[in-house]
């Protein structure tokens, strides 16, 4: 697997539109968060060990911004002929095993990460109200291990946006596992 860091965000543009199927059988679109403040868009999967560390930590921001305006969804946007793990049916699985307490899409054409510019699993995107790019960057600062966590830079971008406190122009990569593209 090769991993892979972000590049920085292009601070200021607007998000792309989708329109994905869900592992809970509804389809989303961008305006199927119209009425959240933010909206934090997620570029995961299920097979990367960097997603896989990260779950918990996800739900748990969920619920942290539970009552605020706040909407996330996640994009699995790698090629499950070649990572059969990253079925359809797998994200269904993993969806009820964890109980994602956020819509979870699949990206068969992969439009939406080439539309993002998204590179690796996880990536992060958030938006404000008018759905211009606000933060791209890593979850915290551990990316493997959630005891060793110091910093929630994630967390800490979301709510500074909430109350509207400027963000650090310089924000720290995501790492992880390339997104992984058809071959056609």
């Amino acid at each position: 697997m090769a991993l892979l860091h972000t590049p920085a965000g292009e601070l200021g543009v607007p998000a792309a539109d989708f329109s994905l199927p869900g592992v809970d059988g509804s389809s989303y679109s961008l305006s199927s968060f119209s009425g959240s403040t933010l909206l934090l868009v997620m570029f995961v999967c299920n097979h990367c060990p960097y997603v896989r560390a990260v779950w918990d930590r996800l739900i748990a921001l969920r619920q942290d911004f539970s009552r605020q305006e706040v909407a996330m969804v996640a994009i699995n946007s790698n090629d499950s002929h070649t990572y059969p793990e990253d079925s359809f049916s797998n994200m269904q699985q993993l969806a009820r095993t964890k109980n994602l307490p956020f819509p979870y899409l699949v990206d068969t054409s992969q439009s939406a990460a080439r539309d993002y510019g998204a590179v690796c699993t996880p990536d992060f995107f958030v938006y404000d109200k008018q759905r211009t790019l606000r933060y791209r960057g890593r979850l915290d600062d551990s990316p493997k291990e959630p005891d060793r966590v110091k910093h929630q830079e994630l967390k800490e971008a979301l709510q500074a946006l909430l109350e509207g406190r400027p963000l650090p122009p310089l924000q720290n990569p995501s790492m992880g596992c390339s997104i992984k593209w058809r071959v056609e």
